[in-house]
């Protein structure tokens, strides 16, 4: 047959209302390997722009969902879902929805870093993620129920507060200024790899 390969087309992302969180549903079943709860919708449907569809000349091809995660004495914003349908995966739609996510946190301007997990075999994905100043910072055993393989890896995108993180003052010098948590938690990081 005559395989047909998709390269132009409009790109936009719009809300998720309870009119079309059905579709989300159907998306996810499609993309991902795990199961999302009736928790999982009803939360995507209170947090606005950080829950978006993807929309390929009209269709819906894609969606990301994300929640402000507070553990760990940070301001995180955690990543839960971003996918696309197989078809329409490397027209760009993907990196819109990154983008998407990465200007909140620019607008926001008070998160500490944004995180997601994925599965360690995916390795198109991590280099996805990579493409955007996202690092593997953590592995999690057995973190996925019912998949193989269960471990993730953490890939996180770091922001560093200017204001905080300034270690020399206009001369050159060492000032006081305490250690922002992004340096804490990187020395952190540091020492548990070693």
């Amino acid at each position: 047959g005559i395989v047909y390969r998709m390269t132009r087309g409009n790109t936009e992302l719009g809300d998720i209302t309870p009119h079309n969180i059905k579709q989300l549903k159907l998306l996810n079943q499609v993309v991902f390997p795990v199961t999302y709860n009736d928790k999982f919708y009803k939360d995507v449907l209170e947090v606005g722009e950080l829950a978006k569809l993807a929309y390929f000349n009209d269709i819906v091809v894609g969606a990301v969902c994300c929640r402000v995660d507070t553990s760990d004495q940070q301001r995180r914003l955690y990543i839960m879902t971003l996918g696309c349908l197989a078809p329409y995966r490397r027209l760009g739609i993907g990196t819109s929805m990154v983008e998407h996510v990465l200007k909140i946190c620019e607008e926001d301007n008070n998160f500490d870093n944004v995180f997601l997990h994925v599965q360690i075999n995916n390795d198109g994905a991590i280099r996805f993620y990579e493409k955007f100043g996202f690092e593997i910072v953590e592995e999690k055993k057995n973190y996925y129920k019912r998949i193989e393989p269960a471990d993730a890896y953490v890939l996180q995108k770091s922001f560093r507060k200017k204001d905080k993180c300034e270690t020399k003052d206009q001369n050159g010098e060492n000032c006081s200024k305490p250690l922002c948590p992004f340096t804490i938690n990187t020395l952190n990081i540091l020492f548990m790899c070693k």
